[in-house]
């Protein structure tokens, strides 16, 4: 089943069962999906699909990290159900350990030895857990594993 079928079938049961706030995050989903493949002039393949959820995430993480800064907990709880929501179409999450051990792998292969050669490590692991991980999480383990 592809996101977009899943995302329809989903936004019928949230109707179904009266989740507002579910259904408002598939409507938003939705939109960027279908705005992004209006850029593109094409049908979105898996990748470009990832590629917008992970925006999605990282926009309401983003904005949760404002919202917490200026106390805002009534913002804050309504960021934090919308980034469950999201998270709920992204894949699998890798631990920090696997990202450690995808790190070290990667360090290796490119022959890295020094924070210099950071930008060399990072667009080598990039592709590798892309919106399967964090990239500060990312970013901090390969510093860890330059320094």
């Amino acid at each position: 089943m592809s996101l977009l079928e899943r995302l329809n079938e989903d936004m019928k049961q949230a109707m179904r069962n009266k989740e507002k706030e579910k259904l408002t995050v598939i409507r938003m989903i939705k939109a960027s999906l279908q705005n992004e493949a209006i850029k593109l002039g094409e049908e979105l393949n898996e990748e470009q699909e990832l590629t917008v959820l992970s925006r999605e995430v990282k926009q309401r993480k983003d904005s949760l990290h404002e919202f917490e800064k200026a106390g805002r907990e009534d913002l804050v709880e309504k960021i934090r159900t919308e980034l469950q929501y999201v998270e709920l179409y992204m894949p699998k999450q890798l631990s920090e350990e696997e990202v450690s051990k995808i790190v070290a792998e990667t360090v290796a292969e490119t022959g890295a030895s020094s924070k210099a050669d950071m930008g060399i490590v990072m667009a080598a692991i990039m592709p590798k857990v892309k919106g399967k991980a964090d990239g500060s999480l990312v970013n901090k383990l390969v510093q860890q594993h330059l320094s």
